[in-house]
């Protein structure tokens, strides 16, 4: 309310002002250069406190002003953009059709959303305005950039949410119209098994070696499916964490003393680089436990005997960090991105659900997990937890140079 008034006091001076300058002399031109002057101060002030980005433009497009916010968002300096064609700065935009639009005059000239990649990536949506409203012709045009990078993001989190609780839904219904058939299969094979036992007392063993085979074989392929089903379960049914304060350091020792002899029989080194002190973390000992095994796991079957594993943790001022290290052949780019989604799997007898549960707990325990890999160089996955008690951060100033 305070800025309507000081604006509407501001525009009656200068139109008065403007009226009576002929008859102005020396000391009424310096008052009124000195009342334009804390103008200008008080509208600058104003744009640099708005969040969303301002370029104003001539009618050739050449920069004559932008905010603060659109040198933080194009990671430019004003000093250097003043006088340089906008389209350097925003090479999406189609110059001669907002040049023309403008030419014919209308109240909106354009309106967009693109991706900036400089100096990080970000989704903008961009709104370009007359400065002479629908006047035809062109004085200018003013250009304003909002980050969109977040509302994006919370959309796509939405639609995730959606698309998982959907397939939650759907892997229930699956799982009981399944379970059933393989429950009567699996009772089947038992008895099958008892007849086959029956049959070698009276026919001999030979008669029925070729019969016990092929129960063998769907015996395990009826388990293979049951253990299927259950893990995408797992993966799909969030299962409430049963949080406890306590130190990561535990589990992880104890995860490693489980595996320890798996590992050894396959020839791998494991290597544990525990820090001291680690502060305490709120998590569920269990899930965490399972993390580790999925992800040792996966170590363990991409890495050749003679290989090495090691597991660390650590924390900084935020958070608390487990990192598991392999030495195998690693993940090629392509499939990196990939490894994430249910039932992809580079392993031969491999659900592909395993890394699914372990992102699924991560999430739970509002956590984050990174993966770093690059083909004979091994991989690297590292999960981080956020602290009990988070000390306060500061926040460095961001420079206006790019």
């Amino acid at each position: 309310m305070a800025l309507k008034r000081q604006n509407r006091v501001g525009q009656g001076f200068l139109k008065k002002a403007l009226g009576q300058i002929g008859r102005l002399d020396s000391t009424g031109l310096h008052s009124v250069i000195q009342r334009l002057a804390l103008e200008r101060e008080f509208l600058e002030t104003l744009f640099n406190a708005i969040e969303d980005g301002i370029i104003v433009t001539n009618n050739q497009g050449i920069v004559d002003y932008l905010n603060a916010s659109a040198t933080r968002l194009l990671g430019i300096s004003a000093e250097t953009a003043v006088g340089q064609p906008v389209s350097r700065y925003l090479p999406e935009l189609d110059w001669k059709t907002i040049a023309t639009a403008d030419e014919q005059g209308g109240p909106e000239v354009f309106h967009r959303e693109f991706e900036i990649e400089y100096p990080c990536t970000r989704l903008l949506r961009l709104h370009v305005a007359p400065l002479d409203g629908s006047t035809e012709g062109s004085r200018g045009l003013a250009l304003i950039m909002h980050d969109a990078t977040e509302a994006r993001q919370r959309t796509s989190d939405a639609v995730e949410a959606e698309r998982v609780h959907a397939l939650t839904l759907l892997a229930g219904s699956l799982a009981h119209e399944i379970g059933n058939p393989l429950n009567a299969l699996d009772i089947h094979l038992q008895l099958m098994e008892r007849e086959i036992r029956r049959l070698r007392r009276t026919m001999g063993e030979e008669a029925t070696d070729r019969l016990d085979g092929f129960l063998k074989v769907a015996k395990g392929e009826v388990h293979r499916l049951d253990y299927i089903i259950t893990e995408f379960l797992q993966a799909l049914r969030p299962t409430t964490p049963k949080f406890q304060s306590g130190s990561i350091n535990e589990t992880a020792s104890e995860t490693m003393a489980l595996l320890r002899p798996e590992m050894e029989a396959r020839q791998l080194t494991l290597t544990e680089e525990l820090a001291e002190r680690l502060p305490s973390v709120q998590f569920d000992p269990a899930q965490i436990k399972q993390v580790l095994v999925n992800l040792l796991k996966n170590a363990m079957q991409a890495t050749p005997p003679g290989g090495s594993i090691t597991l660390s943790t650590g924390a900084n001022s935020e958070a608390v960090w487990l990192r598991i290290h392999d030495t195998g052949a690693g993940i090629p780019a392509e499939r990196l991105n990939r490894i994430f989604e249910p039932f992809f799997t580079t392993k031969e007898k491999g659900t592909g659900l395993g890394l699914l549960i372990v992102q699924r707990i991560i999430r739970d325990h509002r956590g984050q997990i990174e993966v770093e890999s690059a083909v004979d160089s091994g991989t690297t996955f590292k999960v981080w937890m956020p602290l009990l008690d988070r000390r306060p951060r500061m926040i460095a100033p961001t420079s206006s140079t790019p």
